[in-house]
C-alpha cells in the first residue's frame, strides 16, 4: 500500500475519549473502572460495538485480552495498537484509554478512505494493567510474555476475596488461549506522559526508548522501646533517630550518583506508635530508578551497606528486596519511524525514557515495540485532575497514524 498524507478527526477523537469516560465517571470528571467491574464489562461491550462496526473481527484471550482485527491484503503478523481499559480508584479520563482509542481512530481514518491495508491491524484491550483491583500490575501482559505464571495470576484476590479466576469466568470474556497474542510486526502504545517534562519544555510528542530499571527495597531498623521521660538520650537506641540518620545519608549519596537517578521512600512505619515510648522499630521502602543498570547495581549495592555505616545509634538494620526489573529497551527501527513521523507532520518532539511501567514493556520482550507520550498537564495521573488538550491527543494519534501508514507502505 502507498504511504498518503492522511489525518485523523480531531473532534471524533475527542467525542470518542468523552464517551469512554462515561462508563465509571466519578462526580470531579475522573474515572473509577476496576478490572473486570461491571463499567469494565460494558466498556468492553461498547468497545466490540465499535470494531465491529468497523467490520473488524473481535476475539477475546483466557486473560480477557480483547483482539480486534482489521484484515489485511496479506495474511502476515499484523500491526498491533492498543493499552488498557481498567482505572485505579478516580483515575482519569486518559490513561490507558487514549491508546485504544487510537487504535479506533488510525482503523476508522483508514477505512473511511477506502484503503485496504496491505497487512492486518489489530487493536488490543490489555486486561488488568493498572492491578487496582488485582494484584500485580500488567497482569495480563505478563502472563503472555511468561514474566508472571498464569495458575498463579487467577488465584490473585480482590479486597473482597473475589479471585481474577472467579471474576473472569463471570465476566464473560474469558476465551481461548489460542487467541493469545503471539506475534507482531510492531506494537504501538500511545500515553500520557504521567510526568511534567513535556510541558515543561514546552515539547508534544515523546519518543520512549526505554522503560528504566529499578529496584525496592524494605529497610528494617530494630531498637529498644523505653520510658520516653526517664531514660537518658545517651542510653537510648531510638530506631526512629537511626532512621532519620540513614535517610539523610541515602538521599546524600543517592543524590551524588546521577542526575537522571529518581528515588522514593514511600512507606514509613513507626513502632509501637506511642508518644511516650521510644520507637523500637521502624520498617521503610525505598525505591530508585534508572535507565542504566549500572547505577541501579550500585543502587543496590549501597542499599545493601546501610547497615555499616555506622549512623545507627546502636540500631540494628536489615535489608531486603522486595522486587526490581531490569531496563527495557523498545526496537530503535520502531522508534526512529515514529520520531520520523512526529518530525514530518512538523511536531515537536524529543527522546525520553519512562520511569512507570506499561504493557509495552512486557511485550516488547517477544514484539518489535515503541511508545509514545503526549504532555500531561501538571504532570498529573492517577487522579481526576488528570489532564491532557484535545489538540495534544490529536497530534499524538495523527503521529501514530502516520507510523502505521509508514509500515504498511514497506
Amino acid at each position: 500500500m502507498q504511504k498518503q498524507k492522511l489525518l485523523i478527526n480531531g473532534e471524533r477523537l475527542k467525542q470518542e475519549l468523552e464517551r469512554f469516560a462515561d462508563f465509571g465517571r466519578t462526580k470531579h470528571n475522573g474515572v473509577t473502572r476496576f478490572s473486570l467491574s461491571d463499567e469494565d464489562c460494558r466498556v468492553r461491550e461498547y468497545f466490540r460495538s465499535c470494531c465491529e462496526e468497523l467490520g473488524m473481527t473481535v476475539k477475546v484471550d483466557d486473560m480477557g485480552c480483547m483482539y480486534a482485527t482489521l484484515a489485511g491484503a496479506e495474511d502476515k503478523p499484523p500491526i498491533l495498537i492498543g493499552s488498557h481499559l481498567d482505572t485505579v480508584k478516580k483515575g482519569g479520563r486518559f490513561d490507558g484509554v487514549l491508546g485504544v482509542v487510537t487504535g479506533l481512530e488510525v482503523v476508522r481514518t483508514i477505512v473511511e478512505n477506502n484503503l485496504k491495508p496491505r497487512i492486518p491491524i489489530t487493536i488490543v484491550n490489555f486486561t488488568n494493567e493498572e492491578g487496582a483491583r488485582f494484584e500485580p500490575s500488567m497482569m495480563a501482559s505478563g502472563v503472555l510474555s511468561g514474566k508472571f505464571d498464569k495458575d498463579a495470576m487467577v488465584k490473585k484476590a480482590d479486597p473482597d476475596g473475589i479471585t481474577f479466576g472467579e471474576a473472569l469466568k463471570a465476566s464473560g470474556y474469558e476465551g481461548e488461549a489460542e487467541n493469545r497474542l503471539k506475534e507482531a510486526t510492531a506494537f504501538l502504545e500511545l500515553h500520557i506522559e504521567q510526568g511534567p517534562i513535556l510541558e515543561k519544555e514546552a515539547l508534544t510528542i515523546g519518543v520512549v526508548e526505554c522503560v528504566v530499571g529499578m529496584a525496592c527495597y524494605e529497610i528494617e531498623v530494630t531498637g529498644e522501646s523505653d520510658h520516653a521521660g526517664t531514660t537518658p538520650m545517651n542510653m537510648r537506641k531510638d530506631a526512629l533517630f537511626a532512621t532519620n540518620n540513614l535517610i539523610n545519608e541515602i538521599r546524600k549519596h543517592l543524590s551524588a550518583m546521577d542526575e537522571e537517578l529518581v528515588f522514593t521512600i514511600g512507606r514509613v512505619n513507626v513502632y509501637p506508635s506511642i508518644h511516650t515510648v521510644i520507637p523500637n522499630k521502624v520498617v521503610f521502602t525505598l525505591e530508585a530508578r534508572h535507565k542504566d543498570m549500572e547505577i541501579v547495581n550500585a543502587v543496590k549495592d549501597f542499599i545493601q551497606s546501610l547497615p555499616h555505616l555506622g549512623v545507627n545509634e546502636g540500631c540494628e538494620v536489615k535489608t531486603t528486596k522486595l522486587w526490581d526489573r531490569d531496563t527495557v529497551w523498545f526496537a530503535p527501527e520502531i522508534c526512529d519511524t515514529l520520531e520520523q513521523s512526529a518530525e514530518s507532520l512538523g511536531f515537536s518532539h524529543k527522546r525520553m525514557v519512562s520511569g512507570a511501567g506499561h504493557d509495552a514493556q512486557f511485550i516488547a520482550g517477544y514484539v518489535p515495540t515503541a511508545m509514545l507520550f503526549v504532555p500531561s498537564i501538571n504532570g498529573k495521573s492517577h487522579c481526576e485532575e488528570e489532564l491532557t488538550t484535545w489538540e495534544d491527543c490529536e497530534k499524538g494519534v495523527n503521529v501514530v497514524l502516520d507510523t502505521v501508514l509508514t509500515l504498511l507502505s514497506k
